[in-house]
C-alpha cells in the first residue's frame, strides 16, 4: 500500500493533535469541576455564616437580601412547623419549598457542590437546604440556598474556554503550518523526482539548487554532480561509439584504397624507371602524395590506439621543410600563399618522424583549407626555450565556427561541409604520444596553432 509523503509527514501531527484533545478535554473538565468546587466553597462559606449556632445575623429578607448581593444565589428561609414567623425569600413571591434532602457537607474540600438540580419560578437552580436547630424559636427552619444554573454554567464557560480556544486554535494552527511546509516540501520533492526522471530520459542539464541550506540541497547538488558525471560518460561513449563506428567503416575501405595507392605508386615509379630522361618532379610529387595517403590511411585506421611507432633521432626544421614541399603546387594552384621561415641551425628530436610528419601535414592542410584562395599561411619556424620546442601554424581564415570550436580536437568535429574532421584528432594524438601538446587560440584575424614538444639536446 502506497503512502504519500505528505500523509507520512502528517500522520505523527495528527497523533500528538489527538493527544493534545484529550489533554485539552481532561484539562477543561479538571477546570470545570474547579470552578464548580469554588463556587460550592463560596456558597458554603455564607451558609455556614447564617447558619453557625452563634451567628447573630437574623434570617430576614433584608439579610438574605445582601447575602443575595454578595453571592449571586437566591435564598429562602422556611421557619420550623409551630413558629410565629412567616417564609423569607429573595424571590419577588415566596415559592414553594423545593422537594430536596438536607444538604451534608462533605469532609473534603474536593467534594464540594451546588447540590441536586431543582426548577424554581419556571427556572433552574442548583439548590442547598441546610436544617438549622436553634433553640430560638425565629431561627429554626431550613435554609434553602438556591445558585442559578446559568450562573453555573457562564463561570464553568468561562474557566473551561480559554484551554479549549488555546488548544483549538494551537493545534488548528499547528496543522496549518505542517500542511503548509509540507506541501513545500513534497512540492520539492516532485520537482525533484521530474528532474530524476529528464535525467533518465537523457536531459543532463542542471537543476536549480534551492536557496535552503537543507538536505534536499544537498541532494540536488547531488544529483546535478550525477549529471555531470553522466555527461561526461555519455560524451565518452560518443566519442568511442564514433572511433568504433570508424574502424568498422574503415576496415574493409582502407584496404581498398591502400590497394588502389600502392598500385598508383608501382605504375608511376615504372613509368619512371621506363623514361628516365623525362621530366619526373610531377611523378616524384606524384608518388610522395601517394605515400601520404597510404600514410594517412595507416593512421587514421591507429587512431585512439596507442602509438606504436619506433621513436630515432631526427631534425625538426628538415621535416617541415619536407611537409611544406608537399603543398607548394596546391597553394601556388590555389593562389595561397605559404610563407616557412626555418631558422639557420637544426632542432633535434627524439620522436616517431611518420607520426610528427602527420601531425604537421593534417595541421598546414588545415589551415591551408582555412585561408582560402588569397589567403595567407606562415609558419614561423621552430622556437625553443626551457626545455620546450614549438611550433605555430597561422591562417588568415575566419577561424571555427562556435558550436565546435571547444571540441576542435574531437574526432568528426568539423565545420567543413565537406571534411571529416579527423585531421586534428590525429594531430592531437600525436602530440600527446610524444609528451606534448597543441592548442589554437586567434590572435587579431588570425588562427594560431601551437604545438609544444619536449626538447632534446
Amino acid at each position: 500500500m502506497r503512502l504519500s509523503l505528505r500523509y507520512r509527514l502528517l500522520l505523527p501531527l495528527a497523533l500528538l493533535l489527538a493527544g493534545d484533545a484529550l489533554a485539552t478535554a481532561w484539562a477543561a473538565n479538571i477546570a470545570a469541576r474547579n470552578a464548580e468546587r469554588q463556587l460550592a466553597e463560596q456558597q458554603w462559606a455564607i451558609a455556614h455564616t447564617l447558619t453557625e449556632p452563634r451567628s447573630t445575623f437574623p434570617l430576614t429578607k433584608p439579610v438574605l437580601e445582601q447575602m443575595k448581593g454578595f453571592s449571586g444565589a437566591e435564598f429562602l428561609f422556611v421557619p420550623a412547623a409551630g413558629g410565629s414567623r412567616d417564609p423569607e425569600s429573595t424571590f419577588p413571591d415566596s415559592p414553594a419549598p423545593p422537594d430536596v434532602g438536607r444538604f451534608v457537607p462533605p469532609i473534603f474540600a474536593k467534594d464540594m457542590h451546588l447540590g441536586p438540580p431543582v426548577t424554581v419560578a419556571g427556572r433552574e437552580y442548583r439548590c442547598m437546604r441546610l436544617t438549622l436547630r436553634e433553640q430560638s424559636l425565629d431561627r429554626r427552619g431550613d435554609l434553602y440556598i438556591l445558585y442559578p444554573e446559568s450562573m453555573r454554567r457562564t463561570a464553568i464557560s468561562d474557566a473551561v474556554q480559554p484551554l479549549l480556544v488555546l488548544g483549538g486554535v494551537g493545534g488548528l494552527l499547528a496543522v496549518a503550518l505542517a500542511v503548509a511546509f509540507g506541501s513545500r516540501l513534497v512540492e520539492r520533492v516532485h520537482h525533484l523526482d521530474a528532474r530524476t526522471r529528464l535525467i533518465a530520459a537523457g536531459d543532463f542539464r542542471p537543476m536549480p539548487v534551492p536557496a535552503a541550506n537543507d538536505e534536499l540541497r544537498d541532494l540536488c547538488e547531488s544529483v546535478n554532480d550525477m549529471a555531470r558525471r553522466l555527461t561526461s560518460f555519455q560524451e565518452e561513449l560518443r566519442r568511442s561509439e564514433r572511433l568504433r563506428l570508424l574502424g568498422q567503416f574503415s576496415g574493409g575501405l582502407a584496404h581498398q584504397l591502400r590497394n588502389a595507392a600502392t598500385g598508383a605508386k608501382l605504375a608511376v615509379e615504372l613509368y619512371l624507371q621506363e623514361e628516365p630522361n623525362g621530366d619526373g618532379e610531377p611523378l616524384r610529387v606524384a608518388l610522395r602524395q601517394l605515400a601520404r595517403m597510404e600514410s594517412n590511411l595507416r593512421r587514421f585506421l591507429e587512431l585512439g590506439k596507442p602509438a606504436t611507432g619506433a621513436k630515432e633521432h631526427c631534425d625538426l626544421v628538415e621535416l617541415l621543410a619536407g611537409v611544406t614541399a608537399l603543398f607548394g603546387p596546391r597553394c601556388l594552384h590555389a593562389r595561397i600563399l605559404l610563407s616557412v621561415i626555418p631558422p639557420d641551425y637544426p632542432v633535434a628530436l627524439t620522436a616517431d618522424p611518420v607520426a610528427l610528419r602527420h601531425l604537421f601535414e593534417n595541421l598546414i592542410e588545415n589551415a591551408i583549407d582555412a585561408a582560402g584562395p588569397g589567403g595567407h599561411v606562415r609558419v614561423p619556424g621552430p622556437c625553443s626555450g626551457d626545455g620546450l620546442i614549438w611550433v605555430e601554424v597561422e591562417d588568415t581564415g575566419a577561424g571555427p565556427p562556435p558550436e565546435i570550436a571547444g571540441r576542435l580536437f574531437e574526432p568528426f568535429a568539423t565545420g567543413k561541409p565537406e571534411g571529416v574532421g579527423l585531421g586534428l584528432a590525429v594531430a592531437k594524438q600525436a602530440a600527446e604520444a610524444h609528451g606534448g601538446t597543441i592548442q589554437w587560440e586567434r590572435r587579431g584575424a588570425r588562427t594560431v596553432f601551437r604545438v609544444e614538444l619536449p626538447l632534446v639536446e
